[in-house]
């Protein structure tokens, strides 16, 4: 080079372009020496090389003026290369920045990207010295300038929030409406039909799956496959330039941003799937990309007693060292990135239990907790925790701290189970159902930490939850090994598709109970994208490497399809619209069962918060909570009782409603219980079809002819004309059922 090279500075990490000149400045403690390679053009090993003769706090660092946004770069690492001892240095090996803004190429499996030389006798002990530069990615230097137009976060509380799972390509890559060159893409997730497509549905938050740098396993290439999911990270900082219309030297940053701003004109806010529990090098036989050849030892967790092995909390080949400060540094900085640079709002974690390990075991009080919460920038907006890893004691539901929500396991595997009717779920579907304080509250935390779900991109959707009894992977390539067995699905009598009528409109009436399930609970509901119009993967339930029709969004709405967007739709609107029906607060200081339930002074009145019905209009009893053979109930949602106020101080009361279930496999008749706040009953919603009916009254003591496996909501109202100190002192009455009712008690709990 004929430019001259200055000393430059440690901070910050990565490549920092001032206007005059570029700032490189990369972490590494073992090192010997570190080069800094200039490229003018991907696919090629021509190159400049600097040697950064400037180190400090084990930061190498130099200043190059004259450089600009656009340039491309990476570095050759030396050191020894001693796997046996945890250092896996080889400069033959170009590697990525893990500061990078922006990675531009794919990696090049033709090329000789391992450290090892691949088919030799010592495996990985062997050092491979064949230059790879040429086939590896490059970090490209970027600038942070762009127009945010006075860009603000729509800054949802949780409680209220409508979280929607979504994939960045999978759902525009076949939307007709979508301009081709835009589909599949991140201006194609804020293209106008997608829009609207948003807010017709009232979501109000989109979590959207990695968008971080990631790679492209060879093994899944050889099959003509690719990572779909993206749960493969390479770079921490870089937004997926596969995502982006414009091109990959940058631009993927500014096609980013205009998503996020967009989303956010749109009252949507973004979380980012985040994975900083692992990287896409694998174990001691996957490829040298950056962390591996840069300081192996400071960025994993190695054996202690065999440092060339990789400790996998992840099931990938290798776990993050979330104990050295350096990477708890990493991963700060990444965070922090994406708020401030980005405008996310908010971290979904992936295999978050990873990340707090202090030694083996998970630790609550761990230094990722500890930096998380003090930090001013990260400790106020959204943070997720999938709350498990597959290391020993990784499951972790209802063991984070304060200011975690966390995604409920919980609440998935009970919800399918009650529907599909298994005995015995009672007890459990009651916490879940109102916001899961057994898991949450002694912690301090609100129904709020409970992230309810019953799918996600892991496992089926919703559609073949009620359409496959096996999982049917075979276009993974595994022999139908991969993904989980045990799904608590039900085929309703058919495996797979069917033109059978009874059989399509039974499906219909359960994927209406589920979702009725979903937003109708305590908690914040997360709808994984496509359910609301009948996605099927074909009973594929682990398809992360179908980069194709199998998992892409199918736009061609039919009748039925239509139907059940609209039924969504509606029951989020719903939702939105009632404080009852996403409390602030949880039930009664956690005490929901029959023999626990407490009442409350409101307007002179004893109210309970909340009641469990019988279908024969009486109060169930613990017994009948903890029995068995219990299947259907009734939920009253007391609106009186809320015991909160808006952000104005005002008192907040509601409609009070009752939430029926019913999984048995015959109809039942419901009797409707004695009010509290009023003298009727009206119909809210019932799945027995996806259209809400007319409103009509029912009289406390009256039937409701329930179908089998469907929901009813009905909400109190009250007689026109009539006073509400009348209605209140009926209610001080004992009031009793009809004997003719009582009759029946024992048959209609049983069913």
């Amino acid at each position: 080079m004929k430019t001259k090279v200055l000393p430059g500075s440690p901070t910050p990490q990565g490549a920092t372009w001032d206007g005059t000149g570029v700032n490189f400045a990369l972490y590494s403690e073992s090192a010997t020496r570190v080069e800094l390679c200039l490229f003018n053009e991907l696919g090629t090993a021509d190159h400049d090389a600097v040697d950064m003769q400037d180190v400090a706090g084990h930061v190498w660092h130099c200043y190059i003026p004259g450089l600009t946004i656009g340039q491309l770069y990476g570095y050759r690492v030396h050191g020894p290369y001693e796997p046996e001892k945890g250092l896996r240095f080889n400069p033959a090996k170009l590697v990525i920045d893990p500061y990078a803004r922006a990675v531009a190429g794919q990696v090049d499996w033709e090329y000789p990207i391992f450290g090892y030389r691949v088919g030799d006798s010592r495996a990985d002990l062997s050092c491979d010295s064949s230059d790879d530069a040429a086939g590896m990615p490059k970090g490209v230097v970027t600038t942070s300038h762009f127009d945010w137009k006075n860009d603000r976060s729509p800054q949802i509380a949780l409680h209220e929030s409508i979280i929607y799972e979504a994939h960045v390509k999978g759902m525009t890559a076949r939307h007709p409406d979508v301009p081709e060159n835009l589909r599949g893409t991140y201006l194609g997730l804020v293209s106008p039909p997608m829009l609207d497509y948003f807010k017709k549905l009232g979501i109000t938050a989109l979590e959207l799956m990695p968008v971080h740098d990631f790679l492209d396993d060879k093994h899944l290439l050889d099959k003509g496959l690719r990572n779909y999911w993206g749960y493969n990270t390479t770079n921490f900082f870089s937004p997926a330039a596969r995502y982006c219309s414009s091109g990959e030297m940058g631009q993927q940053i500014g096609e980013f941003k205009t998503m996020v701003r967009e989303l956010h004109g749109a009252g949507i806010e973004v979380i980012l799937d985040v994975v900083y529990n692992h990287t896409s090098e694998g174990n001691q036989m996957g490829p040298t990309l950056s962390f591996r050849g840069i300081d192996n030892p400071t960025y994993y967790r190695l054996v202690s007693d065999q440092p060339r092995y990789y400790m996998d909390y992840t099931g990938t080949g290798n776990t993050l060292n979330m104990r050295h400060p350096q990477v708890l540094k990493l991963v700060m900085d990444s965070l922090r990135y994406w708020v401030l640079d980005m405008h996310v709002d908010g971290f979904r974690f992936d295999l978050a239990s990873a990340l707090a390990r202090e030694l083996h075991d998970v630790d609550r009080l761990s230094a990722f907790f500890d930096v998380i919460y003090q930090d001013p920038v990260l400790s106020r907006v959204k943070l997720i925790a999938e709350p498990w890893d597959v290391g020993e004691g990784g499951y972790q539901v209802g063991q984070f701290p304060t200011l975690w929500a966390e995604w409920n396991g919980k609440f998935r595997d009970v919800v399918r189970r009650y529907w599909k009717g298994d005995e015995g779920q009672l007890a459990e579907l009651g916490y879940r159902l109102t916001g899961s304080s057994d898991l949450y509250q002694r912690d301090g935390r609100r129904p709020s930490a409970s992230i309810d779900f019953v799918t996600a991109h892991d496992g089926f959707t919703l559609r073949d939850l009620v359409s496959y009894n096996e999982k049917h992977n075979e276009a993974n390539g595994e022999d139908n090994q991969d993904g989980a067995n045990d799904n608590h699905s039900w085929n309703h009598g058919v495996e797979g598709p069917t033109d059978d009528p009874k059989i399509q409109a039974l499906r219909d009436r359960e994927v209406r109970n589920f979702l009725a399930t979903l937003l109708l609970s305590q908690g914040v509901p997360m709808l994984c994208g496509g359910d609301e119009i009948g996605k099927t993967q074909g009973g594929n339930n682990n398809a992360y490497c179908q980069d194709n029709e199998i998992s892409w969004l199918d736009w061609n709405l039919g009748d039925r399809k239509k139907a059940l967007l609209d039924f969504t739709a509606k029951l989020i609107a719903l939702r939105k619209q009632h404080p009852n029906l996403h409390r602030r607060k949880f039930f009664q200081d956690r005490k929901i069962s029959p023999a626990t339930s407490e009442k409350h002074h409101v307007d002179g009145l004893e109210l309970h918060d909340i009641c469990w019905y019988r279908p024969d209009g009486h109060e169930m009893t613990e017994e009948e909570w903890n029995a068995g053979w219990v299947r259907c109930l009734g939920l009253h949602l007391n609106g009186r009782t809320l015991n909160d106020v808006d952000r104005y101080g005002e008192l907040v009361r509601d409609d009070s409603f009752l939430l029926c279930l019913n999984p048995h496999h015959e109809p039942i008749q419901f009797y409707m219980p004695v009010c509290t706040a009023g003298c009727n009953w009206e119909l809210v919603l019932d799945t027995r079809d996806s259209s809400l009916p007319e409103a009509h009254a029912i009289k406390a003591g009256d039937t409701y002819g329930m179908l089998q496996h469907s929901a009813v909501l009905f909400r109190e109202t009250q007689q026109r004309g009539e006073p509400e100190e009348k209605r209140d002192e009926e209610v001080r009455k004992v009031h009793s059922v009809d004997l003719h009712h009582e009759r029946k008690a024992e048959e209609l709990v049983h069913k």
